[in-house]
This record gives C-alpha cells, sequence and structure tokens, in this order.
C-alpha cells in the first residue's frame, strides 16, 4: 500500500486505518486524531523489563542521593556548629576551622543551608513537573544532576559564604526534579499492578538517603574534613549524569506526537496525534500547567490532606537528624556510633515489602472476582502506618533521656521504636504517593508537585526551632507533641476508604484524567 492512498484529507478512513494498525497506531474515539494501541512496543508501558529498570533504577539513585546530599549538609551544620559535638570527633580542627571560616551561628547556619536549599526545592516543586509533562523528563533528569554536581563541586572548592548560599539554593531548586517527576515517570512506564512496586522501592530508595546521609557524612567529616563530604557527592551524582544519557524519553504524549509528525512527513493528510499536553502558546502553558499544582492543592481536599499529612510525618526525617545524635550522645554514644541509629529507621523500611504483598494480594483477588481495581484498594498500608507512626513516637518519647536515665533502660529499647517509626514513615510515604498516582494518572507529577512544595516549606522551617524545642521542652515532651500530632492522623485512613471514591469522582482533575487514559486506549488494568 502506497503513501498514493493519503493524498487528501477526504480519502476513505479505512485505508488509513489499515496504515495505522501496521504501525500499531489507531483512531481516538473522536475520529479526528490518532491513538496508541494497546500493544504498541514502542510505548512506555510495553518496553522491555531491563530498559523499565534501567531507567527508573537511575532515577530513583540520582533521588536518593540528591537526598543524601542534603542531610550531609545538614549533619555538616550539626558539627561545624556545636562545640560540644565538634570537640568529640576525630575531625574537630577541620571542623572548627570551617566555622572559623563561615563565622555562623546555628540558627543562621541552619537558615542559609538547610532552609534555603528547601524553599528553592518548595519554587522548583511547582515550576519544573509540569514543563516535563508538556515538554518531556529525560533532558531535565539530565539538566538537574550535572548541574548539581557542579553545585557540589563549587560548595567543595570554592571558599565563599555567599557562593555556597548561592550553590544551596540552586542545588534545592534541582533537587525537586527527581523528588517529584520520578513519581511521573512511574505513571508513564507502569500499570495500576506493577506501581505496588515501584512505588514501594522509590520510596525506599528516598528514605534510605536518611541512613546514609548522617552515616557517610559523620565518617567522611571524621576521617577527612566536611568539604570532602560534598567532593564524594560530586562524584556520585556526576557517574549518575552520565548514566542518565542512556535513559529514554517517557511522557508518551510527547513520544506519540514526534511518531506521528514524523509520519505526516510522508503523509500530510495523516491526523495529528492525541495529545492532551499540547500547549499552543508559552501564555497558554504559563497560565494552565504552571498554575496547575496550586490548583491541585487548593481546589482538591485528597490532594490538600495527602499535602498536610505527608508534610508533618516526613519533617520528622529533618527533625531526626539533628534531634537523635544529641539524644544518644546523652547515652554515652560518640557522634559516629549515634549516626548508625538511623539503621534501625532503616529497618523498619525494609518491614514495609511486607504491606506491599498484602497490596498484591488484594489486586489479584479483586482481579480474579473480575471487580474494577480502585485507587482505594492499594490504602491497606496506610490504615497500618498511621497506628504505626503513633506508637513509635509515644513509645520512643518516653523511653529517652532526660526521663529515662542510662541504666534503667537500655538503648536498644528506644531504638526498637524507631523501628516502627520507619515502618510508617514508608508506608504513608508510598501509599499517598501512589494513591496520588492511581488517582490523578496523567496529572500526577503536578500533583506530586503540590504535596512537594508544601512539604519543603513545611520541612524548611522546622529545622529553625527543631534544637530550641527540644532544648526548652526536653526530649519527652517535644517528642510527645509529635506523637500527639501523628495520633490525629489515625483519623484519614477510614475517611479515605469510605469516601476517596466519591471525592475523586467529584473531582475535575482525577475525572479527566481517568477520561484522557480511557481516550489513549488503555485498559483498565494498565492504569
Amino acid at each position: 500500500m502506497g503513501f498514493k492512498n493519503f493524498e487528501t484529507a477526504d480519502e476513505p478512513k479505512f485505508p488509513m486505518q489499515e496504515y495505522l494498525q501496521e504501525h500499531f497506531l489507531e483512531f481516538a474515539p473522536n475520529g479526528k486524531s490518532i491513538r496508541w494501541t494497546h500493544d504498541n512496543p514502542r510505548h512506555p508501558r510495553n518496553w522491555p523489563m531491563w530498559r523499565k529498570t534501567y531507567d527508573v533504577g537511575l532515577i530513583c539513585a540520582l533521588d536518593l542521593f540528591m537526598f543524601v546530599h542534603f542531610l550531609s549538609w545538614h549533619n555538616c551544620n550539626l558539627i561545624l556548629t556545636s562545640p560540644s559535638t565538634a570537640s568529640s570527633t576525630a575531625g574537630a580542627a577541620a571542623a572548627a576551622q570551617a566555622r572559623h571560616e563561615y563565622e555562623l551561628n546555628y540558627t543562621y547556619s541552619t537558615f542559609c543551608f538547610v532552609t534555603l536549599f528547601l524553599l528553592g526545592q518548595s519554587v522548583g516543586n511547582v515550576v519544573l513537573p509540569p514543563w516535563t509533562e508538556s515538554f518531556g523528563r529525560k533532558k531535565m533528569y539530565i539538566f538537574s544532576s550535572g548541574l548539581s554536581c557542579i553545585c557540589c563541586a563549587v560548595i567543595g572548592f570554592v571558599h565563599s559564604l555567599p557562593a555556597a548560599i548561592v550553590m544551596r539554593l540552586i542545588a534545592g531548586l534541582l533537587s525537586a526534579v527527581p523528588g517529584t517527576i520520578v513519581g511521573g515517570s512511574i505513571e508513564d512506564i507502569f500499570n495500576a499492578q506493577d506501581r505496588i512496586w515501584v512505588v514501594f522501592f522509590w520510596t525506599v530508595a528516598s528514605n534510605i538517603g536518611l541512613i546514609i546521609g548522617p552515616i557517610m557524612s559523620s565518617h567522611i567529616i571524621e576521617a577527612l574534613n566536611w568539604r570532602w563530604v560534598f567532593f564524594v557527592y560530586a562524584l556520585i551524582i556526576g557517574a549518575i549524569t552520565g548514566l542518565l544519557f542512556f535513559i529514554r524519553e517517557s511522557r508518551c504524549s510527547l513520544l506519540l506526537t514526534h511518531e506521528v509528525d514524523m509520519m505526516r512527513q510522508e503523509i500530510p493528510s495523516l491526523p495529528r496525534a492525541l495529545n492532551h499536553d499540547h500547549s499552543p502558546d508559552m501564555r497558554t502553558f504559563v497560565k494552565e500547567a504552571l498554575f496547575r499544582p496550586a490548583q491541585l492543592l487548593f481546589q482538591e481536599p485528597i490532594i490538600f490532606t495527602i499535602a498536610i499529612m505527608i508534610s508533618i510525618a516526613m519533617s520528622l526525617i529533618y527533625i531526626f537528624t539533628e534531634a537523635l545524635q544529641p539524644i544518644y550522645m546523652a547515652m554515652g554514644f560518640s557522634v559516629s556510633q549515634s549516626s548508625l541509629i538511623f539503621m534501625a529507621i532503616g529497618l523498619g523500611t525494609c518491614f514495609s515489602a511486607l504491606t506491599r504483598l498484602l497490596d498484591c494480594h488484594i489486586f489479584n483477588k479483586r482481579r480474579n472476582q473480575g471487580v474494577a481495581i480502585k485507587p482505594e484498594d492499594k490504602l491497606t498500608g496506610l490504615a497500618i502506618g498511621a497506628p504505626c507512626l503513633a506508637i513509635g513516637l509515644w513509645w520512643f518519647g518516653w523511653t529517652i533521656p532526660p526521663l529515662v536515665q542510662g541504666p534503667n533502660i537500655p538503648w536498644i529499647v528506644p531504638t526498637m521504636s524507631l523501628v516502627f517509626v520507619g515502618y510508617a514513615l514508608t508506608e504513608l510515604d508510598s501509599v499517598l504517593y501512589g494513591y496520588i498516582s492511581d488517582s490523578y494518572l496523567s496529572y500526577s507529577a503536578s500533583a506530586t508537585a503540590a504535596v512537594a512544595f508544601v512539604r519543603g516549606i513545611m520541612s524548611g522551617i522546622v529545622p529553625l526551632f527543631t534544637r530550641q524545642m527540644f532544648e526548652g521542652l526536653g526530649a519527652n515532651v517535644a517528642v510527645s507533641i509529635l506523637a500527639g500530632v501523628a495520633s490525629l492522623f489515625c483519623i484519614v485512613p477510614p475517611l479515605f476508604l469510605c469516601f476517596g471514591e466519591r471525592i475523586r469522582q467529584r473531582s475535575k482533575f482525577a475525572s479527566y484524567s481517568w477520561k484522557i487514559h480511557e481516550e489513549l486506549g488503555k485498559d483498565v488494568d494498565d492504569i
């Protein structure tokens, strides 16, 4: 069949349909545009498993080390601004030298290098995800990781406070790329059942940064000096940047448009691709895309509730990064020894694999019964994790100094509670982000951006008063306040389970996103 059959737009559609079928394409329901067929091998969800594993594994590694990079400065900040901590380590001279070099007090140092980083991240969370939804993801991954590598190197080499502050602000802006866009990439590549595990592994990768950051930075500072922390991460992120050149673009609408445009060069009468991300001009893009996260945050009850929960729960990461080491040093631990306590949180993270098995069981049971899979079917982890977080915090808060002194309760007792906390944080993170991905589909990156914006603001504010809170109230009361807030989270799971579907059906973005996927020809199991 030659191209002469398509010389005019008035040709019957039947020959054109045959041509499209040869290329695993078909007409959309409107009859005026082209979409993928279910078995199109070029669709990201039909890529070989090795390709999916390489791409998602690499961008999850980027997210992990972006997070580790941030926590490493947080840990440096604790050492550089605490005379008692610095004097207890082998790297005391280097720490004192760096503190003298910048002449920073604790609060100002925290604002410059922690809060500004997270404020930059919050801005990036709003601007960058909609850009990738309209123009693709691969280039943004490469750009962010490459520039982050440069930021690390500059902080290590340049002995200038203004330069370090600027680099931290830029690094914070760039950290929004893997932090929010990975969720969109996962939705591009995997269907609902596969996302159970992929979102879990992504969450684990992010939370493992909590463990690696303080441990690595403590030992590097002890063995060398604080600047080597950033040299090491510059090398790691630089290597990831090189590997990112070999991933594929995964934004489905962009790939479809590119493929159809190539065909239209040979067959001008061919209809255009079905592309809901298309922006006719930059003004329309700014109006519709850049303000989309704000719309989702303030117009969607699900997004607003998830944003508050995740922001408060994940602020515990920054609180513990700052509070755990002094608590365990009061029990007689050194700085490097106390950093190992974060491994208890990591152990709790691993137990989340059991909940994912339960999710798969529920998923398969409903499929065998011929029942449509709903996003609410994967909220079991939230129903278990919310009480575990409250229990873990109450337990930890009343088994640590000054209420409980050394000989009365062994250090292992409060440490065991951190396993519950690690499990709960992973559950809240993976389940709630997974719920966003399943509910908002094509808009999952913008929805994630809205949540990440609130999370960044909250996480940037918390370090400014954590030390004052724990010193003024005492560790027991401070942790008890956190436990009380966590107890309120236990109300959310039954509300989502009972009313989540009804809320989604009334949501403009959630209902439209499901409509898009139906138009794109995706089956229910592929959503």
